[in-house]
């Protein structure tokens, strides 16, 4: 019996392996032989998640015509593998990636590490803040004092609280978007609510226009709802969204989705404008597809000479192109899951009609505490308080990085909660595994890209300030450091295949 669960064709292999940054080598180094390099590109694709665990990769011909290199390299090259724990082979089944003994499996996503790691290593990985307290004990404890009624019914509620969808709604409409509580559904988290939009939309085979580069959790469900990725590429810097390139690529394409953060997009922070969302939107509506409008960030306004622009949905208050989907999690805590959908009333109603073979609704408690927040006042206080916090953690980590690492480069967003930083020519695979051994974990730019785009960038959260900011850079600078020394993945970077 085949031990693999998933496969890579040798065209997806050799592009990711492209993908990887190669470092000039200095005066009087060698270059790694041929199978050397092709081993440890493959190695740390496995280690980086990019390629999964148990993966059945390419058979030796496939790889060697499609890497233009002969059968004799790849043959060795797996044979490296195999001998250092990172490839198992059986006769008939073909060979599969693993991990040697003892090594922690790479997450596919951006995980938060676990408590009991929170000590050693300083997490740069998860873009979340702790709780803004006291509203989050203030507002469980409001939850606590409304439940009693609803303790008296069944509980399930699949298109979420009628309190809490006539307050969302009502602040829609307080933004100058009229909006009924009908065209509302209560999520679990934002990413329940692109999962439900993706299965109603985007079936299996189905397109899916994303920004390049965008969020990787997401990038990473739609992937594994079987969608077919279409890239487009994101302005330089904060420049963010070009609607001619998208309309262009909404024409020729035809996704059935398109998926896009407007406000402080994550990774790189920009902002679209008015004008850009207003042509983003006919765009969309003139292909025939849904724009899904991502806002989870669109109340991290970090600078308060800021101006916001409307909303994606006040250029289709209907909700027949734009489905908005918003968020507890950034702006107030990520432990709070509670999201929402606004969409047209026939497009909730499909939503919710499908949720009854996912998870039934979402918890009405937490539900009620986000009620409370809205109706009281303390989710513009709480929210106060997250501004304040990220923005100081931003000034001190942008401080901090261009005083270690002068050559990186980056634009500082006037919101949201990342930074997206150009490494200097290193390869953000390499930081991301040299930064485990000096004790940050930082994610790398491919990522957050389609079949291994962004080598060169990492991602840096404001998620830590003061003195723990300093010390991220120092810990990023040393695995700089080991990169340029050649200290990961053997005495070289991997040659650059290209496919």
């Amino acid at each position: 019996m085949a031990q693999w669960t998933s496969a890579v064709g040798a065209a997806q292999l050799a592009r990711l392996l492209g993908s990887q940054a190669e470092r000039p080598a200095g005066p009087g180094t060698r270059r790694p032989p041929a199978y050397r390099a092709l081993a440890d590109g493959v190695r740390l694709l496995v280690l980086e998640g990019r390629v999964p665990v148990a993966a059945r990769l390419p058979a030796e011909r496939e790889l060697a015509l499609a890497l233009s290199v002969s059968r004799t390299t790849v043959a060795a090259a797996y044979e490296a593998l195999r001998a250092e724990g990172f490839l198992e082979s059986r006769r008939g089944a073909g060979s599969w990636t693993a991990v040697p003994p003892g090594n922690p499996v790479p997450a596919r996503g951006l995980e938060p590490l676990p408590p009991e790691a929170l000590g050693s290593v300083i997490d740069l990985g998860c873009a979340a803040l702790p709780a803004p307290e006291p509203w989050l004990t203030r507002a469980v404890q409001g939850a606590l004092e409304e439940l009693p009624p609803y303790a008296h019914t069944h509980g399930d509620y699949p298109a979420g609280l009628p309190a809490l969808r006539a307050t969302i709604a009502d602040r829609y409409t307080a933004r100058g978007i009229p909006t009924m509580p009908e065209q509302i559904m209560v999520t679990t988290g934002a990413m329940g609510a692109i999962d439900a939009i993706c299965h109603l939309f985007g079936g299996r085979g189905e397109r899916i226009a994303v920004e390049s580069p965008s969020y990787a959790n997401i990038l990473q469900l739609m992937r594994e709802a079987g969608a077919r990725l279409v890239p487009v590429a994101m302005a330089g810097g904060l420049g963010g969204w070009e609607p001619e390139r998208w309309r262009q690529v909404l024409r020729e394409a035809a996704p059935r989705l398109a998926y896009v953060v407007a406000d402080f997009h994550n990774p790189t922070g920009a902002l679209a404008g008015e004008d850009q969302r207003r042509r983003l939107v006919e765009a969309a509506r003139s292909a025939g597809t849904v724009l899904v409008a991502d806002e989870t960030m669109s109340e991290l306004l970090l600078d308060e000479d800021l101006a916001m622009p409307p909303a994606m949905c006040a250029f289709d208050p209907g909700g027949s192109t734009v489905v908005t989907v918003g968020s507890a999690s950034k702006a107030f805590w990520a432990g709070m899951r509670i999201g929402w959908v606004r969409a047209a009333p026939d497009v909730i109603r499909s939503l919710v009609a499908a949720r009854a073979y996912a998870d039934m609704g979402t918890p009405v408690l937490e539900q009620l505490a986000v009620n409370w927040l809205f109706g009281t006042g303390g989710w513009e206080r709480a929210v106060a308080l997250r501004r304040a916090q990220a923005r100081e953690n931003r000034d001190a980590l942008v401080t901090a990085v261009r005083r270690e690492l002068p050559e990186w480069e980056f634009e500082v967003p006037r919101g949201g909660l990342t930074l997206w930083v150009r490494t200097g020519g290193l390869s953000g695979s390499r930081l991301a595994e040299a930064g485990e051994r000096v004790g940050v974990r930082v994610p790398s730019g491919p990522r957050f890209g389609v079949d291994g785009a962004f080598e060169g960038y990492v991602r840096l959260p404001f998620t830590v300030g003061g003195a723990v900011a300093e010390e991220a850079a120092l810990r990023l600078a040393a695995a700089a450091r080991l990169v340029e020394s050649g200290g990961v993945g053997g005495a070289e970077a991997p040659r650059t295949f290209v496919a």
